[in-house]
């Protein structure tokens, strides 16, 4: 059996350590609310990429002043976004992993929140994030998510949601990711599901990955709904 990469090692080691290596929420603006992984991450290095876009069909109706400013839908993100995936959803998505979950960082939680999870399940490795971006005024700014390939719609979640996959070869280990972001009024989700094989160096599935991802944004963005 080989032995663990040393990436994967150092993704494994304390949460302290891992969030002084740089594993926290970003702050430098609303469109960047991805947790930036550390340079000794076994996690690609793809992330959403902010593109300023305008709805006006899901903005929702004034607010009643008088001033024309529409009310945003969402006050704030949710206080506690480690408890809005049931256990079920997180111990089917990351095995072995602590539903507890690991709240990312942010200077700024009246407009972001998000939690992480990962796990090894033998040398079956996952990681799981979730960020909320709840911006001041609807709508938020849609993104898309970015890969190495094309991003696609994926229907019926939120007001507008895309999907993108991309496959990193690190040290002969192969990770696959996919990246959602959905787009709901004033608030905006952004999932990111990833994992691979230690002992045969394969990525994960892609219709696993990109269902897992789907099924935890969906899930994720009911949770703004209480």
């Amino acid at each position: 059996m080989r032995s663990l990469p040393l990436t994967l090692v150092a993704r494994m080691l304390p949460v302290a350590v891992l969030a002084a290596a740089g594993v926290a929420m970003t702050t430098s603006s609303d469109s960047d609310t991805h947790p930036k992984p550390s340079a000794s991450s076994p996690r690609p290095s793809a992330t959403p990429t902010a593109t300023a876009s305008a709805d006006p069909t899901s903005a929702p109706t004034s607010d009643g002043q008088g001033d024309g400013t529409a009310a945003p839908r969402y006050p704030e993100p949710p206080a506690k976004p480690c408890g809005t995936l049931p256990a079920g959803t997180v111990k089917e998505l990351v095995p072995e992993a602590e539903t507890a979950g690991t709240r990312l960082k942010t200077s700024d939680a009246t407009h972001r929140s998000g939690c992480s999870w990962h796990a090894l399940s033998g040398f079956d490795y996952r990681w799981l994030d979730i960020t909320y971006d709840v911006s001041a005024s609807a709508p938020a700014r849609a993104r898309t998510a970015q890969g190495s390939g094309p991003s696609t719609a994926v229907p019926g979640l939120g007001d507008q949601a895309s999907v993108s996959l991309n496959v990193t070869t690190d040290d002969d280990q192969r990770i696959r990711e996919a990246v959602v972001v959905a787009r709901d009024a004033n608030a905006v989700v952004t999932v990111t599901y990833n994992g691979g094989d230690f002992e045969t160096h394969e990525a994960a599935g892609t219709e696993e990955i990109r269902k897992g991802a789907i099924t935890a944004a969906k899930t994720a963005l009911a949770a703004l709904n209480g």
